[in-house]
């Protein structure tokens, strides 16, 4: 695998939460998405995390299929699946080999790392995709990030124009 650079004016930073509402439905997250690469994003920033981000990525895995756009796994630190269960490690790995980059922000698990692998997504891409729907968190907290870094957010739910 050659090395990939970032152009952030072409990358999509995706956040959201672990546990998903039963009302975030697949199509409206893959039409979401469809409609960012038509604006011209070709890369993807995930951080591999449960929920919202693995989601994202098999949406992305089937896109890929027939257009030309990178999936970055973003991984905070190495020790991220560790309190994953077997099926959700699967998952996991299985993920990080269909990834056109691997990228791990933090060799070892701190308070911090989470939080620092959302603002290097933030700080490497032009626009963020988020699914939030509360206001305190790690996704709250990478929207108040990009808000600060004045970066565009996506929130599920909401319209794309």
């Amino acid at each position: 695998m050659s090395e990939l650079i970032i152009n952030p004016s072409r990358a999509c930073a995706i956040s959201g939460h672990r546990v998903l509402g039963k009302n975030l439905k697949k199509e409206q997250v893959k039409e979401l998405i469809n409609k960012i690469i038509e604006k011209e994003f070709d890369t993807f920033l995930v951080g591999m995390a449960l929920g919202f981000d693995t989601l994202c990525f098999n949406i992305l895995e089937d896109i890929r299929k027939s257009k030309p756009i990178n999936i970055i796994a973003c991984i905070p630190c190495v020790e991220q699946p560790e309190k994953f269960n077997e099926k959700q490690r699967e998952e996991y790995f299985r993920m990080l080999d269909s990834a056109d980059q691997k990228i791990y922000v933090s060799k070892n698990y701190s308070s911090k790392c989470m939080q620092k692998r959302n603002e290097f997504m933030v700080d490497n891409s032009s626009i963020l995709l988020a699914y939030c729907i509360r206001e305190y968190g790690g996704t709250a907290n990478t929207i108040k990030y990009a808000i600060k870094k004045d970066k565009p957010i996506i929130k599920v739910g909401e319209k794309y124009e």
